[in-house]
């Protein structure tokens, strides 16, 4: 197997795990105007607020991480670490609001809330309740660029944490490489997930719902004032129940509790927790073979919501809890300090048993001719993570200069203890027939260690940022950051190793802010990302580096609430590790990826509203141990994606309070193989939705994949295809008080 792009870590393993069993068997010139709030209280007429208006390009921070009115977000801290409009960071950010996620009726997933966003490819194997899966401009952010208010969830192996998306006001995805501010981070961008904060407006609200499949919700959200300086939120849900898959069930919840302490403007303490669990029989719609999902098997196309692990056997479950805190104060000066905080634990045990590919293909007179190979595997991951940024910021004038000046040194800490097995060789896990499947048998004990390890990574890295205003509408953006890294395996099983590494990143970034709205801009950065594991000469891996160069425009209108971006791009990823024929790593894999990406994002009146994406990516493997992969592309990622959503709010008249909303999503062929030898079929999903609110009521009915179009969403490898999600439907009442 050769590996060309930063591949999802879970599916390496998985697939590791198959190959031992197989062998072993995100204005100066332009002042911004954000859209007036207009909070109501019930039974009275709305109150118009005065215009805020925000000028040297300053946003106020809680407009960089509070709510987002409408579809429109004006400030983001992605690309910043500093609250900023989304024109004044040198790449392309998008930011989803609470709304917009109520709107397209995302429940849960974090991946569904990237299904509508430019550059974004999300969800490759299917429905999968453990994980959330993307993959930005081409490139794996699964484990590496995920990030929880600005710190890394950084993850390896099956030791990943999950977030739902009940607890958040928003998710920013910044667009190329990160590591000019957060250090190692996958090249195609992060995903920075912003939770729900205490704020000085009351909010008590519960709802409940249920889908066509049996999976029930219920959540609460309360944020109280005690008094002029304490504010309360605790935000919880419970759900569970049957999934698209026959036998998949699960069973989830979380509760997150906040207080902020603010005695003044300039001083704010938040300390935040948060318990979460999960149960479930796993889902079976990925991890198939090509033939059978994409093109007709001899028995013809396994069934989408075809079992093949055992019912009675397989069980996933991982219990996780956070505490952290974030503490900022401003003095006299303007000089503004901040420190974001947190530790976070995991235990995490699956057993499963999982297709890899068929039996036998050749001999239609044997008894098991196109019968499912099966792996057999189990894991115990036990997680600690621990992150702190420490930050300055301030806003300096030189002359005829202005500087919006940022420095900082942030640490993380990752250790996981982890143990795999499959059968103990020569057994195996019984195959399993894809039209008629029979459970029950006997299956070998999953006694077979091959991984026994405690490994760990710690990174420490000190950051600068200027951002410089001058000329009248010219924006000058200047990083630098240096990151040492040092990652240790300590195996009982497996290979022991102890690396450390330091790098260099940069990214320099022009922009001209004209008065009708208009800022295109150009920058180049370069990035790292360390690698955990051992080279084939028994040393440990370099990191993966590279640079990105980007150019763009972005539009806010005067006319209408609305943001427009259109960005060019070409990233180069080198020292990618690849998988020799001995399952072993060298490190001379190299991936570029050139694109264009076009998003749109409108409050068009009190009536309509409206997004729209699309996406050019055209990934090429420029070096490859086999010489013949150079020049093809790789598999899983569509060259091309679009996708549209409109909604309309009917505010008078005896229909007041109700809205429809619809959407198409467009994905565009992909390869299922390097080779290029075999491509997956583009497809097109309609979603739809209706809603209706009074007097703090509130219905709301979305349909995802309206027509229940049978398809496969991306392949990595003729044996690990995964069927798109079907047509989901799904019911929430709800109620603020």
């Amino acid at each position: 197997m050769t590996g060309t792009i930063n591949k999802s870590r879970k599916a390496v393993w998985l697939a590791g795990a198959a190959a031992i069993a197989c062998v072993a068997g995100t204005s100066a010139a332009l002042a911004q105007e954000p859209q007036a709030q207009t909070p109501q209280v019930q039974g009275q007429q709305p109150t118009q607020l005065e215009a805020i208006v925000v000028r040297g390009g300053q946003a106020a921070e809680g407009s960089a991480t509070g709510p987002v009115e409408g579809y429109v977000a004006r400030d983001t801290t992605a690309g910043s670490k500093s609250a900023l409009p989304v024109t004044a960071v040198p790449q392309s950010v998008s930011v989803i609001g609470r709304k917009e996620l109520d709107d397209r009726g995302v429940v849960t997933k974090i991946d569904e809330a990237l299904r509508y966003t430019a550059g974004v490819t999300t969800e490759p194997f299917g429905s999968d309740p453990d994980t959330d899966w993307f993959y930005i401009r081409g490139f794996d952010a699964t484990q590496t660029g995920v990030f929880l208010d600005g710190l890394n969830l950084y993850s390896f192996g099956f030791g990943g944490f999950q977030t739902d998306a009940y607890m958040l006001e928003r998710v920013d995805v910044l667009k190329g490489p990160a590591s000019v501010l957060y250090g190692g981070a996958t090249p195609g961008g992060i995903v920075d997930l912003i939770r729900k904060r205490p704020q000085d407006e009351a909010v008590r609200e519960v709802e409940v719902g249920i889908n066509n499949f049996g999976n029930a919700f219920l959540g609460f959200d309360v944020n109280q004032k005690v008094s002029d300086a304490v504010t309360y939120r605790v935000t919880g849900k419970v759900a569970g129940g049957e999934q698209e898959s026959d036998y998949a069930n699960d069973l989830r919840g979380f509760l997150m509790p906040q207080i902020r302490y603010q005695p003044d403007d300039a001083t704010s303490l938040t300390v935040y927790a948060t318990l979460s669990g999960l149960n479930q029989r796993h889902t079976g719609n990925g991890f198939l073979p090509y033939e059978g999902t994409v093109v007709n098997a001899p028995f013809g196309k396994i069934d989408r919501d075809a079992f093949f692990s055992e019912p009675d056997l397989d069980t996933g479950r991982y219990d996780q809890q956070m505490i952290g805190y974030e503490a900022e104060h401003t003095f006299d000066n303007g000089l503004k300090l901040s420190q974001n905080l947190r530790y976070s634990h995991l235990d995490k045990h699956e057993v499963l048993f999982y297709p890899f590919g068929y039996v036998n293909t050749t001999d239609p007179a044997a008894p098991n001719y196109y019968d499912l190979y099966r792996v057999g595997f189990e894991h115990t991951s036990k997680v600690d993570s621990f992150a702190v940024d420490n930050r300055a910021e301030i806003k300096l004038d030189t002359g005829p200069v202005e500087h919006n000046l940022l420095a900082g040194i942030d640490y993380k800490h990752y250790r996981l203890d982890q143990v795999q097995a499959v059968p103990a060789w020569p057994a195996a896990a019984t195959p399993i027939d894809p039209v008629d499947p029979i459970y029950g048998l006997p299956q070998p004990g999953l006694s077979g260690v091959y991984l026994d390890q405690v490994l760990t990574l710690q990174q420490v890295g000190l950051y600068a940022q200027d951002q410089m205003r001058f000329g009248d509408g010219f924006l000058v953006t200047l990083n630098g950051r240096y990151d040492y890294v040092d990652t240790q395996s300590d195996a009982r099983i497996g290979t022991s190793y102890r690396n450390n590494d330091s790098a260099l990143s940069g990214r320099a970034g022009l922009a001209y802010e004209f008065d009708n709205g208009m800022t295109p801009y150009a920058s180049a950065a370069t990035f790292f990302n360390p690698l955990i594991g051992t080279s084939y000469l028994g040393g440990a891996l370099k990191p993966e580096e590279g640079h990105q160069f980007e150019a763009g425009l972005k539009y806010v209108p005067t006319a209408i609430d609305g943001l427009f971006t259109v960005s060019v791009f070409q990233i180069v990823k080198e020292n990618v590790a690849l998988t020799r024929p001995d399952f072993l790593q060298e490190q001379l894999g190299e991936v570029t990826s050139t694109g264009i990406e076009l998003e749109a994002k409108v409050n068009l009146d009190a009536h309509w509203s409206l997004l729209g994406s699309y996406s050019y990516t055209d990934l090429e493997i420029t070096e490859d141990l086999n010489p013949a992969l150079v020049g093809n592309r790789p598999y899983l990622v569509p060259k091309s994606q679009a996708a549209v959503w409109v909604d309309y709010a009917l505010t008078e008249g005896a229909l007041e309070g109700m809205s429809i909303g619809g959407g198409l999503r467009y994905q565009g062929t992909s390869f299922a193989d390097n080779e290029n030898t075999r491509e997956v079929p583009d497809a097109l999903l309609a979603d739809a939705a209706i809603r209706y609110e009074k007097e703090g009521w509130g219905a709301a009915l979305n349909v995802a994949n309206l027509f229940d179009k049978d398809y496969v969403k991306s392949c990595q490898g003729v044996s690990t295809c995964g069927y798109g999600a079907g047509r989901t439907i799904t019911l929430k009442l709800s109620k603020s008080f």
